[in-house]
């Protein structure tokens, strides 16, 4: 019999026993798969071995958590407090005797040492004092079992400081990566800012240029032209003045009568009908008066590496109750259903429709016109994307847009993000970069981002529009700019 008891409590004193330290548990908690460790040694065993890009495992089961989880298992500790009061259960090395403690000073009632505490009153008293009135149902224990009991706490006090140290120490190291990030994200969208607009500068420095090295060609002509003019007249007069200072000298008498006989010309003298004066300003100037800032515009719009793409819309993806005109850039809700077959493209009860572009890399802009219009849905969509019946107009679904209802709406997830209150805007751009996963709204008036998808696409998607429901009348049209 006293053999069976002490093989049950050898049994017991192994389930009582942490398999980090291999001693009795020590303020023991439990893990979600079951197994029971002490804190300190769990911790410590997933400071040296876990962390969040690997997670964090139970050292005896090898589950894996996403996070640091645990609860205090209060029955284990229990058990371990009572392996004092059963023989069979204490550990087989007794612990090494502990320093005696000696407290300054004695007890000012019977000059004895101190060598108990007692934690009701929280003060050291002596042996006499236990046994008084005062402290005989007090919860009184041994000056050096506190003093332990203090070390344990502040271990324990200790191990939380060591690992509330940790997780700042790693805060700490993802905000300075975050920060580093931050900082070198913002130098690359400089130096794009930088080209982007300076190649705008540098075609517009260029092409002012041209214009003024064309001016001064121009110029050059027509100074040219005039200067040799001047000088044929010059010569012109030249010749008068010599002609007229001999008709003088004969007027005068200076010359005989046979000379000035001879000199008399046999016709009258006329001036050369050649003479005349240079009028070329008028066509060199009205070549370059013109609207100078439209025609860099419209050069401008050939050198931009994402330009405004004038799109036209696919009919054979229009809901029944849509007409298309204006060459297939207009669309509006009409009271008639059209008779076109039901293709697997097109739009069953939300009244949508495509455009014919479909994209799948790069980066694409377009506008939209949408003047005294107060319903309005517009974005991009996936090529297999749902659209019979009900249709979702979220991310999942394969679509990434902005609606205008009783205000200006962002289709995310789960809800309808308000963007603003009132919209008087007469047109919205749309900003596609494919290879980056990101569709911008604008006003395009202004060009205030008004939102931002991020994504990623797994297929081709496609410009959809669509002018609302109920409200006939009213249209939406693709902008075309050149």
């Amino acid at each position: 019999m006293a053999a069976g008891s002490s093989g049950a409590g050898s049994e017991l004193q192994k389930e009582l026993m942490c398999a980090i330290c291999l001693d009795y548990f020590h303020d023991p908690v439990i893990l979600k798969c079951g197994h029971n460790f002490c804190k300190f040694c769990i911790l410590m065993h997933w400071e040296e071995n876990g962390g969040e890009d690997v997670g964090y495992q139970c050292p005896e089961c090898r589950m894996i958590f996403n996070k640091i989880s645990f609860t205090k298992n209060y029955l284990v500790k229990n058990l371990v407090d009572k392996l004092s009061d059963f023989a069979c259960l204490k550990p087989c090395e007794q612990p090494a005797p502990s320093k005696r403690v000696q407290l300054d000073g004695k007890c000012d009632r019977h000059g004895e040492e101190l060598k108990l505490y007692c934690h009701t009153d929280n003060k050291p008293i002596c042996v006499v004092c236990r046994e008084s009135r005062a402290h005989r149902h007090h919860d009184v224990a041994p000056v050096p079992e506190v003093l332990e009991d203090m070390k344990s706490e502040l271990r324990l006090r200790l191990v939380e400081l060591t690992w509330q140290k940790t997780v700042c120490t790693r805060v700490k190291a993802m905000d300075e990566q975050t920060k580093n990030e931050a900082k070198l994200k913002k130098l690359k969208l400089k130096e794009k800012i930088e080209e982007d607009v300076g190649s705008l500068v540098q075609f517009l420095l260029d092409e002012k240029d041209d214009l003024l090295e064309a001016l001064d060609a121009e110029e050059g002509t027509v100074i040219g032209t005039i200067d040799d003019n001047l000088r044929w007249v010059e010569t012109e007069v030249v010749a008068v003045d010599k002609h007229m200072a001999q008709i003088h000298n004969h007027i005068r008498g200076n010359t005989s009568f046979e000379v000035t006989l001879s000199n008399i010309p046999l016709a009258p003298c006329v001036v050369s009908p050649l003479i005349s004066s240079v009028n070329c300003t008028g066509d060199w100037m009205n070549e370059f008066s013109g609207p100078h800032q439209l025609i860099l515009w419209k050069r401008m719009m050939h050198v931009l590496h994402t330009m405004p793409q004038n799109l036209t819309l696919d009919p054979d993806t229009a809901h029944p109750n849509l007409a298309i005109t204006d060459f297939d850039t207009k669309v509006e809700e009409v009271r008639t259903r059209s008779q076109d077959p039901d293709l697997p493209q097109r739009f069953t009860r939300f009244c949508g429709i495509l455009a014919t572009a479909q994209y799948s890399s790069g980066q694409h802009y377009w506008e939209v016109d949408v003047k005294d219009k107060g319903v309005w849905y517009l974005g991009v969509t996936g090529e297999y994307s749902p659209r019979k019946g009900f249709v979702n107009l979220c991310p999942s679904s394969g679509y990434w847009s902005l609606s205008l209802q009783d205000r200006l709406y962002a289709n995310e997830e789960d809800a309808k993000i308000p963007l603003a209150d009132y919209w008087n805007s007469p047109r919205v751009g749309v900003y596609l970069d494919y290879d980056a996963g990101r569709v911008s709204f604008y006003d395009a008036v202004t060009m205030k981002k008004l939102y931002m998808f991020e994504a990623y696409f797994e297929e081709p998607v496609s410009p959809f529009f669509s002018p609302g429901k109920n409200d006939p009348g009213s249209r939406l049209q693709i902008c075309h700019y050149y």
